[in-house]
Parts: C-alpha cells; sequence; structure tokens
C-alpha cells in the first residue's frame, strides 16, 4: 500500500459523559496524519461541543448508526475507514495494525477481537465466544471496530440503510470479496454498560434472539421495534 490514511468514523447520540475519554487516546493518530470523524444523529446534550476540538469533521443528521456511519464516509479522505463505536478504545497503534493487516493479506476488510471492560468472569467467556463465532462465520460486530477499503465500502455503497443489523449486512456484502482480517493481538476495548444497565443474560438472550429471527428473514424495522421495547 503505497499510500495510507485512516478515517475513523464514530457514530454518537448523546455521548457526553464518555465521548472525551474515547477520543483524547485517538489524538495520537491525528498527528500521525490520519482524521477522525464524529457522525452525531442529534445529540441534545453536550457531545458536540466536548467534541470540537478533538475531531477533524464532525457531521450532525437524523440518527440511525447505518446512515450516520455512511455520512461520515462520505466525508472521509482516508482510503481506508474504520467505524468504531462511542463506547469503544482502540490499540494506540490501530494505524500501524491495520495497514500491516491488510497489506499482508489478499483481504478488502477485518476486524479486531474485543475486550470487554468488566472484570468479572462470565465477560472472558462472552467475549471469548463472541471472537470465536465472528473469526468462524466472517460476521462482524460494530462493536469489533470494522475496517475496509474506502473504495470497497463505496462499491458495495455501504451500510444498507435499515435500522438494526446494519453491520451484519455489511459482512454479508464484505464476505461475498473475501474473508474477514480477524486481528487477535491486538483487542478493542468495549464498554459493558448496557448490559450492566439491563441484565447480562437479558440483553445476551435478546440479541441471539434478534439475530434468529433476522436470518429467518424477519424485517429489520420489525426487530427495531421489538428491541426498543426490551432493551
Amino acid at each position: 500500500m503505497s499510500a495510507f490514511k485512516l478515517s475513523i468514523i464514530i457514530p454518537c447520540l448523546n455521548e457526553a459523559e464518555d465521548i472525551c475519554a474515547t477520543l483524547t487516546p485517538l489524538q495520537a493518530l491525528r498527528h500521525r496524519g490520519h482524521e477522525i470523524i464524529l457522525s452525531d444523529g442529534g445529540s441534545n446534550d453536550a457531545t458536540l461541543t466536548l467534541a470540537s476540538s478533538l475531531v477533524d469533521i464532525t457531521t450532525s443528521g437524523n440518527p440511525g448508526r447505518a446512515r450516520q456511519m455512511n455520512a461520515g464516509a462520505r466525508l472521509a479522505t482516508g482510503n481506508v475507514l474504520c467505524f468504531l463505536h462511542a463506547d469503544t478504545l482502540p490499540p494506540e497503534d490501530i494505524d500501524a495494525t491495520i495497514r500491516l493487516a491488510l497489506t499482508g493479506s489478499a483481504g478488502h476488510w477485518g476486524r479486531f477481537n474485543v475486550r470487554l471492560n468488566n472484570s468479572r468472569w462470565p465477560y472472558r467467556v462472552i467475549e471469548k465466544m463472541m471472537n470465536i463465532r465472528s473469526c468462524i462465520s466472517g460476521i462482524a460486530t460494530g462493536d469489533q471496530g470494522i475496517f475496509v477499503y474506502r473504495d470497497v465500502f463505496e462499491n458495495i455503497s455501504g451500510y444498507k440503510d435499515i435500522p438494526l443489523m446494519e453491520d451484519i449486512e455489511l459482512s454479508k456484502q464484505l464476505r461475498q470479496l473475501s474473508k474477514p482480517i480477524c486481528i487477535k493481538h491486538q483487542t478493542l476495548k468495549t464498554s459493558t454498560r448496557r448490559w450492566e444497565k439491563h441484565g447480562m443474560f437479558h440483553c445476551i438472550f435478546l440479541m441471539w434472539k434478534l439475530r434468529l429471527r433476522y436470518f429467518l428473514g424477519t424485517p429489520a424495522s420489525q426487530l427495531a421495534k421489538h428491541y426498543l421495547n426490551n432493551k
């Protein structure tokens, strides 16, 4: 890869409590010539104010992760995109890790193993199962830091504009081009705040049920309503 510029795209909505903790460690990437794009879904708290000096580009529009990430991707100037959740912390050398992974492989895209930020032992089991499942299935979830060549992302028209399961749809399209590069030696640390708030087993059961129903043909719009009513 003769030229390499990474565009990290972060969709967010009312993340004032955590956004600085996510963005501050990424400043070294900006100094190395990469860019951070914050794609807001209409926050009514101080998210944008707090983030303004910590990102290169800010865009704001209607909520919905798929459309927010697509909006950020349209503004990106890097030749590699990485989609990062607002409550997820990447390794400090994520740029070098992604570049090495792409140049050392024929793959067009990839994702990271995750490390959940709760120290309780059940979370070690959960994260291990998440990482194994993803590598075997070739399906990545949004909190695994999906990265992809920008031209490849554009050629498949980006994320499908659906209210849920957008990461699964993207993975299915990209999987037709190549298997995902599974980065295992570096991990993303992702928050368990939703599981702690709503209950670990409740959240796990809910997401597995939703994914099964989606696999069986239930429309994403219907699943999104069920998710909102049960999260």
